[in-house]
Protein backbone atom coordinates (compact mmCIF):
# COMPACT_ATOMS: atom_id res chain seq x y z
CA UNK A 1 0.00 0.00 0.00
CA UNK A 2 2.71 2.41 0.70
CA UNK A 3 4.22 1.40 -2.61
CA UNK A 4 1.15 2.24 -4.22
CA UNK A 5 0.13 5.95 -2.33
CA UNK A 6 4.04 6.86 -3.72
CA UNK A 7 3.56 6.99 -7.05
CA UNK A 8 2.03 9.74 -7.83
CA UNK A 9 4.69 11.38 -5.76
CA UNK A 10 7.18 9.37 -7.93
CA UNK A 11 5.48 10.45 -11.59
CA UNK A 12 5.48 13.95 -10.38
CA UNK A 13 9.18 14.15 -9.55
CA UNK A 14 9.91 12.61 -12.84
CA UNK A 15 8.37 14.87 -14.52
CA UNK A 16 9.85 17.86 -13.13
CA UNK A 17 13.26 16.01 -12.88
CA UNK A 18 12.68 14.97 -16.79
CA UNK A 19 10.74 17.67 -18.23
CA UNK A 20 13.49 19.95 -20.21
CA UNK A 21 14.98 16.20 -21.61
CA UNK A 22 11.41 14.92 -22.71
CA UNK A 23 10.90 17.96 -24.32
CA UNK A 24 14.37 18.04 -25.89
CA UNK A 25 13.87 14.37 -27.16
CA UNK A 26 10.24 15.12 -27.94
CA UNK A 27 11.19 17.78 -30.44
CA UNK A 28 13.52 14.94 -32.16
CA UNK A 29 11.31 12.83 -32.17
CA UNK A 30 8.33 15.12 -33.50
CA UNK A 31 10.85 15.51 -36.28
CA UNK A 32 11.48 11.88 -36.56
CA UNK A 33 7.95 11.21 -36.95
CA UNK A 34 6.89 13.67 -39.50
CA UNK A 35 10.11 12.38 -41.67
CA UNK A 36 9.13 9.15 -41.54
CA UNK A 37 4.97 9.47 -42.37
CA UNK A 38 6.15 11.76 -45.17
CA UNK A 39 8.29 8.97 -46.51
CA UNK A 40 5.53 6.22 -45.97
CA UNK A 41 2.62 5.46 -48.97
CA UNK A 42 -0.48 7.04 -48.11
CA UNK A 43 -3.16 4.33 -46.58
CA UNK A 44 -0.79 1.84 -45.56
CA UNK A 45 -0.44 0.50 -42.41
CA UNK A 46 2.57 2.01 -41.36
CA UNK A 47 1.76 5.25 -42.14
CA UNK A 48 -1.80 4.98 -40.01
CA UNK A 49 0.59 3.49 -37.04
CA UNK A 50 3.23 6.66 -37.57
CA UNK A 51 0.05 9.08 -37.98
CA UNK A 52 -1.15 7.68 -34.23
CA UNK A 53 2.31 7.45 -32.60
CA UNK A 54 2.06 11.36 -33.79
CA UNK A 55 -1.07 12.05 -32.64
CA UNK A 56 -0.05 10.26 -28.61
CA UNK A 57 3.09 12.38 -28.75
CA UNK A 58 1.33 15.60 -29.34
CA UNK A 59 -2.00 14.81 -27.22
CA UNK A 60 1.25 14.13 -24.09
CA UNK A 61 3.01 17.53 -24.83
CA UNK A 62 -0.26 19.36 -24.43
CA UNK A 63 -1.24 17.26 -21.33
CA UNK A 64 2.43 18.16 -19.66
CA UNK A 65 1.78 22.06 -20.72
CA UNK A 66 -1.85 21.97 -19.33
CA UNK A 67 -0.59 20.16 -15.62
CA UNK A 68 0.17 23.53 -13.58
CA UNK A 69 -3.46 25.10 -15.12
CA UNK A 70 -5.34 21.45 -14.20
CA UNK A 71 -3.69 21.09 -10.92
CA UNK A 72 -4.95 24.55 -9.95
CA UNK A 73 -8.62 23.67 -11.17
CA UNK A 74 -9.49 20.76 -10.87
CA UNK A 75 -7.73 19.95 -7.10
CA UNK A 76 -7.94 21.66 -3.39
CA UNK A 77 -4.67 23.92 -4.25
CA UNK A 78 -7.17 26.97 -5.01
CA UNK A 79 -8.38 27.05 -0.89
CA UNK A 80 -5.24 26.08 0.24
CA UNK A 81 -2.94 28.89 -1.35
CA UNK A 82 -5.50 31.47 -0.99
CA UNK A 83 -5.96 31.19 2.68
CA UNK A 84 -2.10 30.99 3.39
CA UNK A 85 -2.13 33.86 1.45
CA UNK A 86 -4.49 35.79 3.43
CA UNK A 87 -3.00 34.62 6.64
CA UNK A 88 0.11 36.11 5.76
CA UNK A 89 -1.93 39.75 4.85
CA UNK A 90 -3.59 39.36 8.15
CA UNK A 91 -0.60 39.04 10.53
CA UNK A 92 1.08 42.08 8.52
CA UNK A 93 4.22 40.07 7.00
CA UNK A 94 5.12 41.25 3.55
CA UNK A 95 7.17 38.56 2.46
CA UNK A 96 7.30 36.18 5.10
CA UNK A 97 7.20 33.61 4.48
CA UNK A 98 8.37 33.36 1.19
CA UNK A 99 5.37 32.91 -2.14
CA UNK A 100 7.69 29.53 -2.77
CA UNK A 101 7.34 28.73 0.98
CA UNK A 102 3.43 29.03 1.33
CA UNK A 103 2.99 27.47 -2.73
CA UNK A 104 5.47 24.46 -1.25
CA UNK A 105 3.00 24.14 1.42
CA UNK A 106 -0.39 24.29 -0.56
CA UNK A 107 1.27 21.62 -2.94
CA UNK A 108 2.11 18.99 -0.51
CA UNK A 109 -1.23 19.67 2.04
CA UNK A 110 -2.87 19.13 -1.86
CA UNK A 111 -0.91 15.70 -2.55
CA UNK A 112 -1.86 14.74 0.74
CA UNK A 113 -5.69 15.74 0.23
CA UNK A 114 -5.60 14.18 -3.12
CA UNK A 115 -3.46 10.95 -2.37
CA UNK A 116 -7.02 8.64 -2.71
CA UNK A 117 -7.84 10.54 -5.83
CA UNK A 118 -4.54 9.79 -7.20
CA UNK A 119 -4.70 6.68 -6.21
CA UNK A 120 -7.97 5.44 -7.60
CA UNK A 121 -7.23 7.52 -11.33
CA UNK A 122 -3.79 5.31 -11.63
CA UNK A 123 -5.53 1.94 -10.42
CA UNK A 124 -8.60 2.35 -12.68
CA UNK A 125 -7.25 4.58 -15.64
CA UNK A 126 -3.62 5.30 -16.34
CA UNK A 127 -1.82 1.24 -14.92
CA UNK A 128 -4.06 -0.69 -17.12
CA UNK A 129 -3.41 2.03 -20.25
CA UNK A 130 0.67 1.41 -19.45
CA UNK A 131 -0.12 -2.50 -19.47
CA UNK A 132 -2.05 -2.17 -22.63
CA UNK A 133 -5.03 -3.87 -20.68
CA UNK A 134 -7.21 -0.90 -22.10
CA UNK A 135 -7.18 1.77 -25.03
CA UNK A 136 -6.87 5.47 -24.53
CA UNK A 137 -10.14 5.95 -25.14
CA UNK A 138 -11.43 3.91 -22.19
CA UNK A 139 -8.44 5.08 -20.30
CA UNK A 140 -8.97 8.64 -20.16
CA UNK A 141 -12.86 8.65 -18.69
CA UNK A 142 -11.32 6.44 -15.95
CA UNK A 143 -8.59 8.82 -15.13
CA UNK A 144 -10.94 11.62 -14.91
CA UNK A 145 -13.92 10.01 -13.15
CA UNK A 146 -12.29 10.23 -9.43
CA UNK A 147 -11.87 13.97 -9.98
CA UNK A 148 -15.01 14.23 -11.31
CA UNK A 149 -16.40 12.62 -7.71
CA UNK A 150 -14.45 14.70 -5.81
CA UNK A 151 -15.11 18.01 -7.38
CA UNK A 152 -18.77 17.36 -7.42
CA UNK A 153 -18.73 16.47 -3.70
CA UNK A 154 -17.01 19.67 -3.28
CA UNK A 155 -18.91 21.96 -5.33
CA UNK A 156 -22.40 23.58 -3.86
CA UNK A 157 -25.68 22.45 -6.19
CA UNK A 158 -26.58 26.25 -6.40
CA UNK A 159 -23.00 26.67 -8.76
CA UNK A 160 -23.56 23.58 -10.45
CA UNK A 161 -27.33 24.73 -11.39
CA UNK A 162 -26.06 28.19 -12.09
CA UNK A 163 -23.99 26.95 -14.84
CA UNK A 164 -25.84 24.49 -16.02
CA UNK A 165 -29.14 26.79 -16.13
CA UNK A 166 -26.47 29.73 -18.29
CA UNK A 167 -25.25 26.86 -20.49
CA UNK A 168 -28.99 25.68 -21.26
CA UNK A 169 -29.64 28.78 -22.35
CA UNK A 170 -26.58 29.66 -24.50
CA UNK A 171 -27.55 26.37 -25.98
CA UNK A 172 -31.07 27.37 -27.13
CA UNK A 173 -32.46 24.15 -25.14
CA UNK A 174 -35.89 24.51 -23.94
CA UNK A 175 -36.12 24.71 -20.34
CA UNK A 176 -39.55 22.28 -20.32
CA UNK A 177 -37.09 19.10 -21.36
CA UNK A 178 -35.01 19.71 -18.56
CA UNK A 179 -38.31 19.65 -15.46
CA UNK A 180 -39.04 16.82 -17.35
CA UNK A 181 -35.53 15.28 -17.17
CA UNK A 182 -34.92 16.00 -14.00
CA UNK A 183 -31.68 17.42 -12.42
CA UNK A 184 -28.75 16.03 -14.64
CA UNK A 185 -25.20 15.53 -14.16
CA UNK A 186 -23.21 18.59 -14.68
CA UNK A 187 -20.44 18.37 -17.89
CA UNK A 188 -17.03 19.45 -17.02
CA UNK A 189 -18.46 22.72 -18.59
CA UNK A 190 -20.30 23.46 -15.92
CA UNK A 191 -18.34 21.19 -13.46
CA UNK A 192 -14.65 23.39 -13.28
CA UNK A 193 -15.75 26.95 -13.30
CA UNK A 194 -18.63 25.86 -10.47
CA UNK A 195 -15.98 23.99 -8.65
CA UNK A 196 -13.79 26.73 -8.88
CA UNK A 197 -16.28 29.34 -7.43
CA UNK A 198 -17.36 27.35 -4.67
CA UNK A 199 -13.67 26.92 -3.99
CA UNK A 200 -13.19 30.88 -3.74
CA UNK A 201 -15.85 31.15 -1.50
CA UNK A 202 -15.08 28.82 1.42
CA UNK A 203 -10.86 30.33 0.96
CA UNK A 204 -12.70 33.70 1.25
CA UNK A 205 -14.78 32.58 4.28
CA UNK A 206 -12.14 30.80 6.02
CA UNK A 207 -9.99 34.10 5.08
CA UNK A 208 -12.35 35.88 7.15
CA UNK A 209 -12.50 34.11 9.81
CA UNK A 210 -8.64 34.12 10.46
CA UNK A 211 -8.56 37.87 10.04
CA UNK A 212 -11.07 38.89 12.64
CA UNK A 213 -8.40 37.67 16.16
CA UNK A 214 -5.61 39.98 14.48
CA UNK A 215 -7.60 43.21 13.67
CA UNK A 216 -8.91 42.97 17.16
CA UNK A 217 -5.27 43.15 18.15
CA UNK A 218 -4.39 46.03 16.04
CA UNK A 219 -7.43 47.80 17.43
CA UNK A 220 -6.49 46.94 20.89
CA UNK A 221 -3.03 48.39 19.78
CA UNK A 222 -4.09 51.53 18.09
CA UNK A 223 -5.83 52.55 21.29
CA UNK A 224 -3.26 52.02 23.68
CA UNK A 225 -1.16 54.02 21.40
CA UNK A 226 -4.20 56.81 21.00
CA UNK A 227 -4.12 57.27 24.71
CA UNK A 228 -0.64 57.55 25.35
CA UNK A 229 -0.91 60.37 23.24
CA UNK A 230 1.86 58.23 20.55
CA UNK A 231 0.21 60.14 17.38
CA UNK A 232 3.08 59.72 15.07
CA UNK A 233 4.03 55.80 16.16
CA UNK A 234 2.56 53.25 13.60
CA UNK A 235 0.50 50.76 15.08
CA UNK A 236 1.47 48.22 12.75
CA UNK A 237 4.67 48.54 13.64
CA UNK A 238 3.71 47.41 17.69
CA UNK A 239 1.39 45.24 16.87
CA UNK A 240 3.14 42.38 14.47
CA UNK A 241 5.24 41.03 17.28
CA UNK A 242 2.41 40.26 19.49
CA UNK A 243 0.23 39.18 16.26
CA UNK A 244 3.25 36.88 15.62
CA UNK A 245 4.00 35.14 19.41
CA UNK A 246 0.13 35.05 19.38
CA UNK A 247 -0.22 32.80 16.16
CA UNK A 248 2.65 30.98 17.97
CA UNK A 249 1.24 30.46 21.68
CA UNK A 250 -2.29 29.09 19.99
CA UNK A 251 -0.27 27.03 17.71
CA UNK A 252 -1.62 28.43 14.75
CA UNK A 253 0.06 26.22 11.54
CA UNK A 254 -1.14 22.91 13.54
CA UNK A 255 -4.62 24.29 13.83
CA UNK A 256 -4.90 25.62 10.37
CA UNK A 257 -3.42 22.57 8.75
CA UNK A 258 -5.48 20.64 10.43
CA UNK A 259 -8.67 22.61 9.76
CA UNK A 260 -8.11 22.75 6.17
CA UNK A 261 -7.28 19.17 5.59
CA UNK A 262 -10.21 17.94 7.79
CA UNK A 263 -12.59 20.11 5.25
CA UNK A 264 -11.55 17.74 2.82
CA UNK A 265 -10.67 14.59 4.60
CA UNK A 266 -14.26 12.45 4.76
CA UNK A 267 -15.27 13.91 1.47
CA UNK A 268 -11.93 12.50 -0.54
CA UNK A 269 -11.84 9.28 1.28
CA UNK A 270 -15.48 8.93 0.26
CA UNK A 271 -14.35 9.99 -3.56
CA UNK A 272 -11.38 7.25 -3.27
CA UNK A 273 -13.83 4.64 -1.71
CA UNK A 274 -16.09 5.24 -4.36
Amino acid sequence: MRQRASLPFLAAGLLVIAGPVAAQQGGDLLGALSGALGDAPAGSDAAASLSGRLLQLIALITVLSLAPGLLIVTTSFTRFVIVLSILRSAMGLNQTPPNIVLTAMALFLTFFVMQPVFEDAWEDGLQPLLDNAITEEQAVPRIAEPFRRFMTANTRPRDIALFQDIAARSSGEAGQEEEEAGPQEPGWRELVPAFMISELRRAFSIGFLIYLPFVAIDLIVASILMAAGMMMLPPVLISLPFKVIFFVLIDGWYMLAGSLLESYLPIAGAAGAG
